[in-house]
């Protein structure tokens, strides 16, 4: 199912055919540091789950799949969590593409009253990105998840609906 395009992407819905590359493109050297990585199960139940969405990112010109995401949907609290995102080709502005209709597709056609992530510090190019798009830095978690480079903490972003301008 297609959740929506922009100019040169289509973000549908991932089957479970799609989910060896979407763990490639986890643990790509370039993503593995900023997301975390899941396993065939996970990436099963997310599917499968009402309360999130995996999607994929295809270029129109040739269908190939550049990116993915992974979104959280609280819907009593009309929350929209971005929990992964991960580009292949890198500094083409894709990324900005797919967050720009992500945040649309949250607010314009879930209803919803929050857009928001979260990011590790050391992630510059994310954070330049976000707030590049308007999201608002609302805070640190710290020393809130523990990987194999230690305890990191967490810049959550966001937005709310009544800060949302149209791209």
């Amino acid at each position: 199912m297609k959740i929506g395009d922009t100019k040169r992407l289509y973000i549908v819905e991932a089957k479970e055919s799609d989910i060896d590359m979407i763990m490639e493109i986890e643990n790509h050297k370039d993503n593995r540091d900023f997301i975390w990585q899941g396993t065939v199960e996970q990436h099963i139940n997310e599917i499968n789950s009402d309360d999130s969405m995996l999607l994929k990112f295809e270029a129109k010109k040739d269908k190939h799949c550049i990116g993915y995401c992974l979104v959280a949907l609280d819907r009593k609290s009309e929350r929209f969590e971005l929990r992964r995102i991960a580009i292949t080709e890198k500094g083409k502005g894709y990324g900005r593409e797919a967050i720009s209709a992500l945040i649309k597709y949250a607010f314009k056609e879930l209803g919803m009253n929050k857009f928001w992530l979260d990011v590790y510090p050391d992630n510059k190019v994310g954070i330049v990105l976000y707030e590049s798009l308007g999201l608002k830095k609302e805070g640190v978690l710290r020393q809130n998840y523990k990987s194999d480079r230690g305890y990191l903490d967490q810049i959550v972003y966001s937005m709310l609906r009544s800060e949302y301008k149209e791209f």
